[in-house]
């Protein structure tokens, strides 16, 4: 695995709030609490665009290659250009914005924050189409697959269907951190402040049910090791493989089916904040940053690294060969 860091001649002020690439190339989206985003170009090592901003960027996404969103700690929305690094206001939230997404099967902007609320946004027309708020806790995550929208509430999972809106709740009984779907069979993966990591499928059958596991199962000093699972990525070429990133700066590989640890990258010099594969799976960035959630944290400033991906890291450990879609 060949790994390195990006490369910026402005360095990243502030805690790094989330990374992901573009939906067809290797530029890589970056929000963060200095308010800025910024786009990189990974392939020429180049800062393609800085849209500085009033309020820290809690979250981002894209819409596609040329337009991508963000969610503040003001509650603002924002559009932007990444032809023309013209911003424009989606509109806010009455607290913290803290998730966005967008759907491109019914062209809406979906974002969630403190107020419990989730709202819905016309991408064409940047109007007010609708908003959920029936929600009994603040939003720390939220995911979408297709036409299911994954809300982390608390200790519960609300999925919502885009068409009708019809919802199931599932409770966990951890405090979740991270919500992230699982493509293949359909599900989610949930990330919690314990440490667990607890797979579910909504479509169960007997060879794909749910399973719960720690990743650091070892005691510490007499006492089991709770570590935050800050956030989880799937590999889009790789069926069922899986990486997490925690609080204390270790990125490990998963097998999903053969319920495994694939391996541990070295640790990184901060917190893992936030993670993502390229389109083809070829790459993996990892976001090394403080994150605001213990009082000893180190403020070094963020790095990104970007990981090549081998081809023993393309190989599903239980099938014993690549898994490509």
């Amino acid at each position: 695995m060949i790994t390195f860091s990006l490369n910026l001649d402005d360095p990243i002020r502030d805690a790094v709030t989330r990374i992901r690439f573009a939906p067809n190339s290797n530029n890589l989206l970056i929000s963060s609490w200095d308010s800025s985003l910024r786009l990189y170009d990974v392939d020429s090592s180049k800062l393609r665009m800085e849209a500085p901003g009033e309020a820290a960027l809690l979250d981002c996404c894209f819409e596609n290659e040329r337009v991508c969103f963000s969610a503040a700690s003001d509650g603002s929305v924002n559009r932007y250009d990444l032809d023309s690094v013209i911003k424009v206001s989606v509109g806010k939230h009455d607290d913290l914005a803290t998730c966005v997404e967008y759907s491109a099967e019914t062209c809406q902007i979906i974002t969630a924050g403190w107020d419990k609320k989730i709202k819905f946004w016309d991408a064409r027309s940047a109007q007010p189409h609708g908003c959920l708020n029936s929600l009994v806790s603040e939003v720390e995550s939220m995911s979408l697959s297709g036409l299911n929208l994954m809300v982390a509430a608390g200790s519960s999972i609300n999925i919502y269907d885009l068409r009708s809106f019809k919802t199931s709740v599932h409770t966990k009984g951890v405090k979740v951190k991270c919500i992230r779907p699982i493509f293949n069979p359909k599900g989610f993966v949930v990330g919690s402040i314990d440490g667990r990591v607890l797979l579910e499928y909504i479509c169960r059958s007997s060879s794909n049910e749910g399973y719960a596991f720690r990743c650091h199962p070892k005691a510490k000093d007499g006492r089991r090791h709770l570590v935050t699972v800050n956030d989880i990525a799937f590999n889009p070429s790789v069926i069922g493989s899986f990486v997490t990133g925690d609080n204390e700066g270790y990125a490990t590989l998963w097998d999903a089916r053969g319920r495994k640890r694939i391996f541990e990258i070295s640790r990184y010099p901060n917190s893992v904040v936030s993670l993502s594969y390229s389109h083809d799976g070829l790459l993996l960035a990892v976001a090394s940053s403080y994150s605001y959630q213990e009082a000893n944290e180190i403020e070094d400033p963020p790095q990104i690294f970007i990981h090549e991906m081998g081809n023993c890291d393309l190989t599903s450990p239980s099938s014993g060969a690549s898994n490509k879609k």
